[in-house]
């Protein structure tokens, strides 16, 4: 009996250890938090820089547009080496031709001023400068938002793929310990071969699992790493006191009216019509006259043999009318393939509207359930650490084995793995909600940034 005792408190020190060593586990100092992986983002992912200058050159087309209207101002400068050969006829046919050389700069100064009075073309032009810098603006505000889901995504990611790597373990270390206790089972005679050969397959299986683990473990680190630019190392984990908040009283209806007012993509798309709206304009300004208020001031000197070493001023200022009369059709089919581009636009739109409050349905439905899950798994850890303490202490009586505190181990990591993902899906599906809904910013980060510690 004493013997038997003595085995059970090894194997009770053995289990504990095993115990403890996962769930007492605690990240190195200097663990990388959530606020410090997206201002990393910021600086070095090259997804958000690309959109940056996009967004800087986008905001161009606005004084490009604008340059339509204004005055287009011109000059010119010339000088040119004349050199002319002149044959001039004798007064008298007895007399020889006279023929000399005559070599002389020749210049030229002119400036030109031309103003639109009416240019239907430049008025679209003009107008679709300003929809897209609009345009870009609003793919700007979206990147900044997809950033901070990206950075938030790839972060949790890691977290929970580092949780599934430690469950893996745990089940494989429940194997081993079976292993042993068939083998023992099988010398003494009380066990059978097949016995051994089935924990042998679990235990192959779950190294498998393991590996498997590892690898997206070290998938997910890849690409937290290429979103911050640079080496993860250890992250905060989620604390373990975690709470979930009361769900806000906004109904979905007001959810959707936000979303349909401030979602960037919507926005995007809905410049997107203003901009083909304008492509139909442009392209009927074909038919249209063109006005123009022209000034132009010259002055030359010597500019042919005929004002050889004279100079002329000459100011001029005028009404220049251009009226288009036949282009081949051209101008008919550029505006039948701009209208069908502008109802192609008006369906993406709706397409991005619809796609986006089916989203928001998804996700608010979600957060109704959310908080009752995350509370029902902390119940169910809870009680598996209280099935641990109680196993133990049956393992010390001898009325239980190390395995079934293993097992135990194992279902308990199982409900923190749930637990833990719960949580995750939790926050993520906050903040979908809140991008869908165009608010989501860097304030939303340092919102839950408390939520993970080192």
């Amino acid at each position: 009996m004493a013997h038997i005792l003595k085995r059970a408190q090894r194997l009770t020190v053995m289990a504990s250890a095993v115990a403890a060593a996962a769930l007492l586990y605690t990240p190195a100092a200097g663990a990388l938090g959530l606020m410090e992986a997206y201002r990393a983002a910021l600086q070095n992912d090259a997804t958000y820089r690309s959109a940056y200058y996009a967004s800087e050159a986008g905001k161009e087309n606005r004084a490009l547009g604008l340059s339509n209207l204004l005055p287009q101002v011109s000059a010119n400068y010339g000088l040119t080496q004349v050199r002319n050969t002149v044959t001039q006829a004798p007064p008298l046919p007895v007399l020889p031709q006279q023929i000399y050389a005559r070599d002389y700069l020749s210049r030229s100064t002119g400036i030109q001023v031309r103003q639109s009075l009416f240019n239907l073309d430049g008025y679209a032009r003009y107008k679709q400068g300003g929809y897209q810098a609009d345009y870009t603006a609003a793919q700007f505000e979206s990147q900044q938002q997809e950033v901070v889901s990206r950075v938030i995504s790839a972060y949790l990611d890691t977290l929970y793929k580092g949780d599934l790597l430690m469950l893996a373990k745990v089940e494989r270390d429940v194997y081993v310990e079976q292993r042993k206790v068939n083998d023992r089972l099988f010398e003494k005679g009380e066990g059978t071969r097949t016995d051994m050969l089935e924990s042998q397959a679990r235990l192959d299986s779950s190294e498998a699992a393991v590996l498997e683990a590892q690898d997206a473990l070290a998938l997910s680190r890849t690409t937290l790493g290429s979103i911050i630019g640079g080496d993860v190392g250890e992250l905060d984990k989620l604390v373990p006191d975690f709470q979930t908040r009361p769900l806000d009283s906004v109904s979905f209806e007001e959810w959707k009216r936000i979303a349909l007012e401030r979602n960037p993509d919507i926005k995007t798309l809905g410049y997107g019509v203003d901009i083909a709206r304008l492509e139909v304009l442009k392209a009927r300004a074909g038919h249209a006259p063109r006005i123009d208020l022209v000034g132009n001031y010259s002055r030359s000197a010597s500019d042919s043999i005929q004002t050889y070493d004279q100079s002329t001023v000459s100011r001029s200022i005028g009404i220049q009318v251009n009226i288009p009369l036949y282009s081949g059709g051209s101008v008919n089919a550029q505006s039948r393939m701009a209208v069908a581009n502008q109802e192609k636009a008006k369906a993406d739109l709706q397409i991005q509207i619809d796609k986006t409050v089916a989203e928001l349905r998804k996700d608010f439905d979600f957060m109704l359930s959310a908080i009752t899950r995350v509370n029902a798994l902390q119940k169910a850890v809870a009680s598996s650490e209280l099935l641990i303490k109680a196993t133990q202490q049956s393992v010390k009586g001898g009325v239980r084995i190390n395995l079934d505190v293993l097992n135990a181990t194992q279902q308990l990591y199982v409900n923190k793995r749930d637990l833990a993902q719960a949580r995750y899906n939790y926050l993520i599906t906050m903040l979908r909600m809140r991008a869908a809904a165009g608010t989501l910013s860097e304030a939303d980060v340092r919102e839950i940034a408390p939520y993970f510690r080192g």
